[in-house]
């Protein structure tokens, strides 16, 4: 396989090999004439690249199958006896009580008793006092004090100190870098696929169903239900009664009110005027004049009357309704269809593509940076301050001040009240009413009450029971497996370095310690001998021994 990589390799090289004599074009070259290979080494250094076949180890997935044990549930029929409890419906005869409603009209007399006011009117005699004020003028001296505000002016000497800025002005050299853009331009080959549409046209026979509506007319009996009414007569005892107006006198009801006492002038002395003063006054309850009123009361009666009863009964009927179904019946058709089918054609294309590369490169640079600088010198200073004291000084003062004193003297008075009584004098009166008793009588019923029995029947159930059981069960699973690969590497070789007629020692292709071990020297020994070193032995006049460049 290695060899087969190499041969294109080889093809060239035997090509340059057999194009005969050469002349030397370089400094130092060596023509082998008389040997018949026709090589010619630079004493320079010259490069090639040339295949190495690298080993590599790649992981690649796999999928195994195994078995593994899995707890399965497996449900397995079992007979089991049981009991099943069906119901059964039974009637029995239940004796019980009912009330039936018996009503009695009785005819009664109602006593009541009413207050009826009686007035009274008396005469007394009342004293009362009345307070008649007395004015007196009086006058006083007052000791008070004031206080007098007095102001002074007074100066003192303030020292502060003040700051003041001090500029000055510097210098200094800064470095600095600054990247400064070198660009390139480059062209390089691009290969790349074009995917070129080709539309073609294609027809194609598509079978389709169609469901076509189908119209049949059926007929079916439908049964309805006729409501009748029937008329019928029943005797109803029904509880009636009229409203009757009787005619009834209520007392009047007692008012409270206010009653004021007659007044009385009065000589004012300080004001030299008669002065009148209201009466006091009082509450009085007087009763109102009674009122007749009139009012309704029902007077119950029992009636039997016949009413007419409408009951509807209720009679099933048959007709027979047509009506129409629309079945939908499936049809297949053909039909043809052309459609374009669009191909994509691949098309290999190549373009020129020219790029640039900025590469930065730092450039140091000097400039000259003035800066300022403050300095605080601090600075003493002296003001002078005026300001004002205020005291306040007491000062004793007099004044006389006139006022009035009020005093009250009682003076006694007589004067005649009339007042009005009133007692409540009892009155008896009656008033005749009719009213209805109802009794409740037992009377004993029979009726049929179903009810429920449940009987035990014996009966036999099958039931699923679990069992786990143990199961393998195949599964799928993924493992990396390591595989190991050839791959060509491109190298680059230095062949200018070898034991050549420059003298110096070569590592490259000719010599056994090569990149290749002798291998490639090997393989071309056998391959590219056709002129003088037929069987490519080293020969004193041939010169292989002298330039492993000839392939020997």
């Amino acid at each position: 396989m290695k060899k087969l990589l190499a041969l294109p390799a080889i093809a060239a090289m035997m090509a340059a090999f057999n194009a005969g004599a050469v002349q030397a074009a370089y400094n130092g070259a060596i023509s082998y004439e008389n040997c018949g290979c026709n090589v010619v080494d630079s004493c320079g250094p010259s490069t090639y690249t040339v295949m190495k076949t690298v080993k590599k180890v790649v992981y690649e997935p796999e999928t195994v199958t195994g078995m593994k044990t899995v707890n399965q549930v497996v449900y397995e029929d079992k007979t089991v006896n049981s009991v099943r409890y069906e119901r059964e419906t039974l009637q029995k005869e239940v004796s019980y009580s009912v009330n039936v409603p018996v009503r009695e009209t009785h005819t009664g007399v109602r006593n009541y008793t009413v207050k009826r006011p009686v007035y009274e009117t008396h005469t007394k005699q009342v004293t009362y006092n009345v307070s008649r004020p007395v004015y007196e003028t009086h006058s006083k001296v007052i000791n008070y004090t004031v206080c007098v505000p007095v102001r002074e002016t007074h100066e003192k000497v303030i020292n502060y100190t003040v700051k003041r800025p001090v500029y000055e002005t510097h210098s200094k050299e800064v470095n600095y870098t600054v990247m400064t853009p070198v660009r390139e331009t480059h062209e390089k080959v691009v290969n790349y696929t074009v995917m070129n549409r080709v539309m073609e046209a294609r027809e194609q026979v598509i079978n389709y169903t169609v469901m076509v509506p189908v119209t049949e007319t059926k007929e079916r009996t439908v049964n309805y239900t006729v409501t009748k009414p029937v008329n019928y007569t029943k005797t109803v005892t029904v509880n009636g009664g009229s409203w009757q107006t009787t005619s009834e006198e209520v007392p009047g009801p007692i008012v409270r009110k206010t009653v004021r006492e007659p007044g009385t002038w009065t000589f004012d002395p300080s004001t030299c005027k008669n002065v009148y003063c209201p009466g006091a006054c009082r509450v009085e309850c007087v009763q109102c004049p009674p009122k007749t009123v009139c009012k309704k009361v029902w007077v119950p009666s029992c009636e039997t009357k016949e009413i007419n009863c409408v009951k509807y009964e209720t009679e099933c009927l048959t007709k027979v309704v047509p009506y129409t179904v629309t079945k939908c019946v499936p049809e297949c058709r053909t039909k043809t269809v052309t459609h374009n089918v669009c191909k994509l054609v691949p098309e290999c294309r190549s373009k020129t593509v020219t790029y640039t590369t900025c590469k930065m490169v730092p450039e140091c640079r000097t400039k000259t940076v003035c800066y300022k600088t403050c300095t605080m010198v601090c600075e003493p200073k002296t003001k002078v301050c005026t300001y004002t004291t205020c005291r306040m000084v007491p000062e004793c003062r007099q004044k006389t001040v006139c006022y009035k004193t009020c005093k009250m003297v009682c003076e006694q008075r007589v004067k005649d009240v009339c007042y009005t009584t009133c007692s409540m004098v009892c009155e008896q009166k009656s008033v005749p009413y009719t009213y209805t008793t109802c009794k409740m009588v037992k009377e004993c019923r029979t009726k049929l009450v179903p009810y429920t029995v449940c009987k035990a029947v014996p009966c036999c159930t099958t039931v699923k029971v679990a069992k786990c059981v143990q199961v393998q069960v195949p599964y799928t699973y993924t493992k990396c497996v390591a595989k190991t690969i050839c791959e060509e590497v491109p190298v680059t070789v230095s062949c200018g370095s070898g034991s050549n007629a420059c003298g110096t020692t070569s590592s490259g292709i000719g010599s056994g310690n090569g990149l290749f071990n002798g291998r490639l020297r090997g393989l071309l020994r056998g391959l590219r001998c056709n002129g003088g070193c037929n069987s490519c032995a080293p020969a004193a006049d041939c010169g292989c021994n002298a330039a492993p460049a000839c392939g020997c």
